[in-house]
């Protein structure tokens, strides 16, 4: 028995060492950064918009952005929080959702509203329509050019001009063997 172990209940030493270890162990793993597949640009853009609103690229941002960039298929929220949790198994769905709200209010990706369906969600920040497959459920871009979109904005009444234009297709695709 030490001369100072008379100061320290049984197994105090052991227990502070423990609690030091693990301080130190999640210093570490704080400052390690997050490994990421997005495209330089993609992520230079997003640290711009972010910043421009005085917010920080985030890893759980960072990872919902990639995701919905991955793969252009139009995915709710809750197809993006089963594809960020092989990433980030801990996110929750609120998380998800503010993630993406963020990234709407920074015009990143843009909200799909379908009928009753949920919401999806869009890369695709250039002038376009969607068109959703009533069979597969699919949700495709429709591309629109500067005649079509001169094309549609001449519905408006005179004096009205239109910020955005959303337009969405229901119906079948074509015929698969």
């Amino acid at each position: 028995m030490d001369s100072f172990s008379f100061l320290y209940p049984r197994n105090a030493l052991n227990w502070n060492s423990s609690i030091y270890f693990l301080r130190t162990s999640l210093s570490i793993v704080k400052k390690e950064k997050m490994k990421t597949d997005l495209p330089e640009i993609e992520r230079d853009r997003l640290k711009n918009a972010l910043k421009f609103r005085n917010l920080r690229p985030t890893r759980q941002r960072t990872c919902v952005y990639e995701v919905i960039l991955e793969k252009r298929d139009h995915p709710t929220a809750d197809d993006i929080h089963i594809r960020v949790r092989e990433k980030l198994p801990t996110i929750s769905l609120a998380t998800i959702y503010n993630c993406l709200d963020t990234l709407v209010e920074c015009e990143l990706v843009k909200q799909v509203h379908l009928d009753r369906a949920p919401t999806r969600f869009c890369p695709n920040r250039t002038p376009h329509a969607h068109f959703h497959c009533r069979d597969s459920g699919e949700v495709y871009d429709v591309s629109l050019d500067r005649k079509r979109l001169s094309a549609i904005e001449q519905f408006l009444p005179d004096g009205f001009t239109a910020d955005t234009i959303e337009l969405s297709f229901l119906g079948q695709g074509p015929k698969r063997n």
